[in-house]
């Protein structure tokens, strides 16, 4: 962790961080959703999971592009 990076490589990092949030955004979304008529406790869990990575992936837009997203919801 004491590697001097330079710019370019650290929005590269951001983006690929932001690409695995996304997914992850996906793949809790679609768990929740399927899960939700035979297991409520473990959609809910997926559904908060979801959110956790909606936010993640907030930032990381907020990173990249400041105020650009300020009015989505």
């Amino acid at each position: 962790m004491t590697d001097v990076v330079d710019s370019d490589e650290l929005l590269r990092r951001i983006q690929r961080a932001r690409a695995c949030a996304q997914e992850e955004t996906r793949t809790w979304r679609a768990r929740g959703e399927e899960l939700e008529q035979t297991d409520p406790g473990a959609a809910r869990e997926a559904v908060v999971r979801g959110l956790a990575y909606e936010a993640v992936l907030r930032v990381l837009d907020e990173i990249v592009t400041p105020g650009a997203h300020t009015g989505e919801s």
